[in-house]
């Protein structure tokens, strides 16, 4: 009997400890037990974004935003911590956290939970540049950049400019600041770019502001359009929207010089053609590929121009913004017919 006892308390201290092991062990968050699994993408789809677990992210204006494994599509609302259902932005920090910003509202994700970011009480207009920094838009008639540390977000204002106190001066009641920034770019060599809606673009190195001004682009500033993308192509090369005159740009002495290179003139190859709205850019190996907003997608291969149509169920599609994945794969987001991804030939209606 004494054995037997022995043998089953020395069972029975096994099997405890190994329960008890399997109940510390910590299990991987579950992002669909915070979020709405659905069926199909909202009709509103303006920014898409693969992050270094080759997941996608889907921005709407509208619904939130959408996460896709490649098996499960959540959705993911203010009811779930989201700051706003607009999301302008999406990047992503060095430890894989997901940000999505709306106008400086910006929500973290940090793989389970969505947590507000924070602004600095006292940033006093701190500009930096600084590697691991993330940078993100302020909302209309602000004027405003944001650059996040890791800890705090940093609210930023551009020091005043002539050109900037004319346009307020000539449009005082114009319900947008010309310090409005449109895109944000980072280039090879860590400077950062700025795209506005009336004062051109603006390079930022950390220590100067330089700005190429819409009459120095050649842009057509009766459209109004603003500087709406940035690209450095594969020769290290600028274009920005709607300018279609490539930039060598150089620094010298912590200011940036420039040569203006031909560029593609306009994009139907004539020479008093139309000029269409570039609302994004992508590069692709020596490809650039211009996103326009109701004229669908033109690639320039550096000779000739392809023009693709966007089109559903026999109407033409407005366009947002396109985007490159980390297979090099080739996304749309428009305004009312969801995501659409390239097929080699033509871009087709994405359905998960």
């Amino acid at each position: 009997m004494k054995i037997k006892t022995v043998i089953f308390f020395y069972i029975l201290t096994i099997l405890t400890s190994c329960n008890g092991q399997i109940s510390n062990k910590k299990t991987k968050p579950d992002p669909s037990s915070n979020g709405d699994t659905v069926k199909e993408l909202g009709s509103n789809i303006m920014v898409v974004y693969q992050d270094k677990k080759n997941v996608y992210w889907f921005g709407s204006w509208e619904t939130g935003v959408y996460r896709y494994d490649g098996k499960i599509l959540i959705n993911y609302t203010t009811k779930h911590g989201l700051q706003n259902n607009r999301i302008d932005e999406i990047k992503e920090d060095k430890l894989g956290n997901i940000y999505f910003n709306n106008g400086g509202e910006i929500s973290k994700f940090d793989g389970q939970n969505f947590i507000k970011v924070s602004t600095a009480s006292n940033s006093n207009n701190e500009w930096k540049l600084e590697l691991d920094d993330l940078w993100f838009k302020g909302y209309q008639n602000s004027g405003l950049v944001y650059r996040y540390d890791g800890k705090y977000l940093h609210r930023l204002k551009f020091p005043e400019t002539k050109e900037g106190n004319d346009q307020i001066a000539k449009f005082p009641n114009v319900e947008y600041s010309p310090y409005d920034v449109y895109i944000i770019y980072k280039d090879s060599q860590g400077n950062v770019w700025f795209g506005t809606g009336a004062l051109g673009v603006c390079q930022y190195n950390g220590i100067t502001f330089t700005w190429l001004s819409e009459k120095e682009l050649e842009f057509d500033i009766e459209t109004g359009f603003g500087i709406r993308s940035i690209i450095e192509d594969s020769t290290g090369k600028f274009w920005f929207s709607n300018s279609l005159h490539r930039f060598n740009v150089y620094g010298q002495d912590n200011t940036i010089k420039y040569l203006k290179e031909k560029g593609i003139g306009s994009l139907d190859g004539k020479k008093d053609g139309d000029l269409v709205a570039i609302i994004s850019m992508e590069k692709d190996n020596n490809d650039l590929w211009m996103a326009t907003y109701n004229k669908g997608v033109y690639c320039y291969n550096g000779q000739q121009i392809t023009h693709y149509p966007v089109k559903y169920n026999g109407k033409d599609v407005t366009v947002f913004s396109v985007y490159k994945d980390n297979k090099g794969d080739l996304w749309l987001g428009t305004h009312e017919n969801g995501a659409f991804k390239f097929n080699g030939k033509t871009f087709e209606k994405f359905k998960s």
